[in-house]
């Protein structure tokens, strides 16, 4: 089941992101508007538009989900790999997605006060943006 959920996850995922699922949606909401004079912009001509974007959104939802979940522990453990196979590296950063909102905030801010002061640091990012 899961590895099922996944490979679909996947597919529509990588659908929805695309131009024919943003023409379709488009599509969708065009014909439901040219169609409101027939149904004389009834509570029921509203209804399905409304229903029908609520199980849409309430599913992908839960597919997005999914996808960010998947690229999150793929970034983590990339990350990971890079700080076990650099040298100088820290190992006791691998991890670190574990903790608490509290200790990534200490953990940020020794990092940034260890980095230097604002200026220098602002400084060397406007020259790296010039060479670009």
């Amino acid at each position: 089941m899961s590895d099922l959920f996944e490979r679909m996850a996947n597919k529509v995922a990588a659908w929805a992101g695309r131009p024919p699922a943003f023409a379709l949606a488009l599509s969708v909401v065009i014909i439901w508007v040219v169609t409101g004079p027939l149904f004389r912009w009834s509570d029921t001509w509203q209804l399905v538009i409304n229903t029908g974007t609520t199980i849409v959104t309430f599913l992908m939802v839960f597919l997005i989900q999914n996808a960010q979940n998947r690229d999150a522990a793929a970034i983590q453990a990339k990350l990971d790999e890079l700080i076990r196979a650099v040298g100088h590296a820290r190992n006791e950063f691998i991890g670190i997605e574990h903790l608490t909102e509290i200790e990534l905030d200490k953990i940020r801010t020794a990092l940034e006060l260890n980095a230097g002061d604002e200026p220098s640091r602002h400084a060397a990012i406007v020259r790296l943006i010039s060479r670009l």
